[in-house]
């Protein structure tokens, strides 16, 4: 059962400054500085989707096309490696007593220190496989905790970078304990996309490493083409939160409405957003959107998520092969596009908002309507996206 949800504690001033204690653009700035200067960086592509807007019935959607993103598949590439950085340039900061630049650590200079440190993190798939890429970027031993339902082909690709993957009975929610157990026994430093009382530093991190996607939309448009609505998928709400903040406090003046949408299978944020607080959802099955199967909000991605957030939405697995193989076969003269399960997650409640005149209204959403979708991920896993396209 799909719902949605009006955010009544929405913030309809610009970027509020006790959110920049959560991410603002001078975390984003430096995120960008360093990112766009690592090796094989290029902005990933922005597809203008006009067929597809016009078989909606609004007048534009821009998709982000994360799937070819440092060769790694998905927009988390640019989070946990420099996550990881930031890490091991603190680290030696307080090791060495003076301030180590992090183009040094990639080109190997501190290697008798950085062979020395561990990172660890829980992950379905996409963000361990980044704090890995950071890991072989530094040269710095990785263990990464994944779950049951974790494919794999996805624990292969983390292998590949020469992590050692540990997989654990139980949900992500249960991966992430068990990885904190095991970093505070053996002093090793976790790496996670998600926030919670007492650990903030290494989230903000990641989702300043985010906002690059962002930064590169700002780039491949001109202000007056800008989203009038953007949709946001969310699993523990990092990325969300880090693509809302940077377009709220770069476009001050720009009444851009955000959509947040979960699977039906994990509406933590949703169920956070209904009873005002931030709220645990127990996983009792797993979506087939891996990388959104995520029970906990990150503490200070919900502080912005809460404030910014204009909608929340959740939709089902049902559309989701039919979306992925739309888009991989292009809509008349669109561009064939390699869609993973979470990246038609935004499209599907495009179409479950456009489709309902009731949230129709609500939204605002119309023939003049300029649509920002994420295509967060492409075929992370060969086999399975191979085995849904082909029905």
């Amino acid at each position: 059962m799909t719902e949605t949800f009006q955010n009544k504690h929405k913030i309809f001033s610009p970027y509020p400054k006790y959110l920049e204690n959560a991410l603002s653009l001078t975390d984003s700035n430096a995120a960008i500085e360093e990112i766009t200067k690592w090796q094989g960086y290029m902005p990933t592509e922005l597809h203008f989707l006009s067929n597809l807007a016009e078989k909606i019935g609004i007048q534009s959607i821009l998709y982000k096309d994360e799937s070819t993103r440092f060769n790694l598949g998905s927009f988390k590439a640019l989070g946990g490696a420099y996550g990881v950085l930031k890490f091991i340039q603190n680290k030696l900061k307080a090791e060495l007593g003076r301030k180590v630049e992090i183009k040094d650590i990639r080109n190997g200079k501190y290697l008798d220190y950085t062979k020395n440190y561990t990172v660890t993190t829980a992950t379905d798939g996409n963000h361990g496989r980044s704090v890995a890429y950071g890991a072989e970027l530094s040269g710095c031993k990785c263990q990464i905790y994944i779950h049951a339902e974790v494919s794999k082909g996805r624990q292969q690709a983390m292998e590949q970078f020469g992590a050692k993957v540990i997989r654990i009975q139980g949900n992500y929610d249960e991966s992430l304990r068990i990885c904190i157990e095991d970093a505070t026994n053996n002093n090793w430093q976790i790496i996670s996309d998600t926030s919670y009382e007492g650990y903030t530093q290494y989230p903000r991190y990641i989702m300043a490493g985010y906002t690059v996607l962002a930064h590169e939309i700002a780039q491949q448009l001109d202000t007056k083409n800008l989203p009038t609505h953007i949709f946001l998928q969310a699993g523990v709400g990092g990325f969300a939160a880090a693509i809302m903040a940077y377009f709220w406090e770069r476009y001050p003046n720009k009444k851009i409405i955000f959509i947040v949408v979960e699977p039906t299978l994990a509406p933590c944020l949703i169920e956070s957003a209904k009873l005002n607080k931030l709220t645990v959802f127990d996983i009792q099955e797993e979506t087939m959107m891996a990388g959104l199967s995520c029970g906990e909000p990150s503490l200070i991605a919900w502080k912005i998520l809460k404030a910014g957030t204009d909608h929340f939405m959740t939709i089902t697995d049902e559309n989701v092969p039919e979306l992925m193989r739309q888009l991989a076969e292009g809509v008349g003269d669109d561009p064939s596009i390699e869609a993973g399960e979470c990246s038609v997650s935004g499209l599907a409640a495009l179409i479950q908002a456009k489709s309902n005149v009731r949230i129709s209204e609500q939204l605002n959403l119309n023939k003049n309507s300029r649509i920002l979708l994420f295509g967060t991920e492409g075929a992370t896993d060969a086999d399975i996206y191979q085995e849904i396209i082909n029905g």
